[in-house]
């Protein structure tokens, strides 16, 4: 299959995890703590399932890469994949838990290192986003339909997506040296939607997120006319190294700006 009908295959799976979650989401759950501290329900664990079992169907000889995996691949092992599906069941526990409706399920393709395809559902918003390499981003509300997404120029003030649940005083240094701006928070990948929807200008992240945290929004709003990089301009990329957590980094709309040198050098606004 080509990428926009793997885009639509996989949209259709991220809806069947999106149904699962919400299931849990209407009732009581217990809330479990992983080793990172980071919180797991049982949404994380049927979204992980409907998920891996989908895109085994779909593309058998294809690896799969998922937060809730028992066990990671070992390096040896994923350093020669080439083309793999990387997965985030739930992005947002933490929205989850607090019943914000700001999480969200992401699915991305990852190629040569790089995400050529992604999916981004939020079940409780009834948003699906869809990107592919070559295909543009798209958008799919209950208010609108689908359309194409594209990022729009800086704006003046600027609009700052950030996080809602992992705020960082490195951030808020930044943001003053960007100058005039109006901060949004959000949970989960949704910083990348909203920046890919010209709602949002930059999202500034430093602090741990996994690779799996970032790839589906990164395709989206790559695709979407916006880029994503680490602090010193280059651009964020995938299974290049044992760790599955990314640098620092930076998301952003507009890029003719140069945003890693804006906040570097704050006489350059």
């Amino acid at each position: 299959m080509n990428h926009a009908e793997l885009a639509r295959e996989c949209a259709a799976i991220a809806r069947t995890a999106g149904r699962a979650i919400m299931q849990i989401y209407a009732g009581e759950f217990a809330v479990e703590h992983k080793d990172d501290k980071s919180p797991l329900t049982a949404a994380d664990l049927a979204a992980h399932h409907a998920i891996v079992d989908g895109l085994s169907a779909l593309t058998p000889r294809l690896p799969v890469l998922s937060e809730e995996s028992v066990e990671q691949v070992a390096w040896n092992e994923r350093r020669e994949w080439t083309r793999y599906w990387l997965v985030d069941p739930l992005d947002g526990t933490r929205e989850f838990v607090k019943r914000n409706g700001e999480f969200t399920v992401n699915i991305a393709l990852i190629e040569n290192g790089e995400p050529t395809l992604g999916v981004v559902f939020a079940p409780a918003l009834d948003e699906m986003y869809t990107a592919w390499i070559g295909g543009n981003a798209w958008a799919g509300t209950p208010q609108g339909g689908e359309v194409a997404l594209s990022t729009r120029a800086r704006a003046m003030p600027l609009v700052v997506a950030g996080s809602r649940s992992h705020a960082d005083p490195r951030m808020l240094s930044a943001l003053e040296i960007v100058g005039a701006h109006e901060l949004i928070a959000l949970g989960s990948s949704l910083k990348f939607c909203r920046t890919a929807q010209g709602q949002a200008d930059l999202y500034v992240r430093y602090g741990p997120t996994s690779e799996w945290d970032t790839a589906a929004g990164q395709c989206v709003l790559e695709q979407a006319g916006g880029g994503v990089t680490r602090l010193d301009g280059s651009r964020l990329s995938y299974n290049t190294k044992e760790s599955l957590l990314n640098p620092d980094f930076l998301a952003f709309g507009d890029t003719s700006v140069d945003w890693a040198g804006l906040l570097r050098d704050g006489n350059r606004r």
